[in-house]
Formats: C-alpha cells, sequence, structure tokens
C-alpha cells in the first residue's frame, strides 16, 4: 500500500511593498529591536510595547527579496527602550504557587509528596499505591520530624 503524501502547506505569496511592517533579514535588524526571546535573555518584558513594530524574515525568505515572509518561522521584532524589567514574585505568590504544585504531586492514599504530578484525576493515585509495590526513596521528598509548612519554588 502506497504511503499517502503529506499535504504542502500553501504559501500565500504578498508582495513586499504592501506589507504593513518593515521587514529585515537576520542581521540586517537595526539597532533597538529585538525578538521576544531576546527580551527574555536580557531579563526583560514587552512592557509598553503595544505590538510588533518590524518582522524578521526567515532564512527561506531572505533569498527572495521581491516576496513578503508569511513563514510561521518570522520573528516579530520589539523595541527595546520601551521593554520593562520582569516582575518578580512575591513570598504569597511563590507559596501559592507551591501549595499548587503540592497538591499535583502529593498522594492523597500514601500522603508522600513525589517530584513529579501525579496522575490523580485518571488513576487517583502514585503509581507504587495503584500497583502495589513500595517506591524509591529518591522519586518522593522525605519530611523531617516536624512538618514543613511550605517550600519555596525559588
Amino acid at each position: 500500500m502506497p504511503r499517502t503524501r503529506k499535504q504542502r502547506r500553501e504559501v500565500i505569496r504578498v508582495p513586499r511593498g504592501e506589507t504593513a511592517l518593515p521587514e529585515f533579514d537576520r542581521g540586517a535588524v537595526p539597532e533597538g529591536l529585538v525578538t521576544r526571546r531576546a527580551l527574555r535573555e536580557m531579563g526583560l518584558s514587552p512592557g509598553d510595547n503595544e505590538g510588533p513594530v518590524a518582522i524578521l524574515r526567515c532564512r527561506l525568505c531572505a533569498t527572495r527579496p521581491n516576496w513578503s515572509c508569511r513563514h510561521p518561522t518570522r520573528g516579530f521584532l520589539l523595541r527595546v527602550e520601551l521593554a520593562r524589567p520582569k516582575r518578580t514574585p512575591t513570598l504569597a505568590q511563590e507559596l501559592a504557587l507551591d501549595r499548587a504544585i503540592a497538591a499535583r504531586s502529593t498522594c492523597p492514599k500514601c500522603a508522600r509528596r513525589y517530584v513529579y504530578c501525579l496522575p490523580l484525576r485518571s488513576v487517583g493515585s502514585c503509581d507504587p499505591c495503584a500497583q502495589g509495590y513500595e517506591p524509591s526513596p529518591d522519586t518522593y521528598f522525605t519530611t523531617i520530624a516536624t512538618p514543613v509548612t511550605h517550600r519555596l519554588a525559588a
């Protein structure tokens, strides 16, 4: 039986002059414009950027100077001067996150807190309780004599 071919994505070609945003090839981006990933690496959030101010063309479209880039691999460029520093969570937010993660990773039958999320909706307990075996000690947190009230993420 022959294989069926994957349907190719239809490329919509738009002349480069009709695009709403200016487009730049990789390596030719003006100073002060970066992608969201570059902002994240700098420890910044988009902040007051209302939206992208330019498009970073993909490598394929760099060989076609007359056409606009419509591929999913294109990047949107934002202004660095409008970016703000990332917000840091408060202790109350970290405590709420820790409680939420603890609820997802604590078995209701044996009360062990595992280092991964448990399938509580489908199975209802941890795998050792469901299958009836003793878990290895490196998969769950061991508690000391006094109960720990929180384990802050940061």
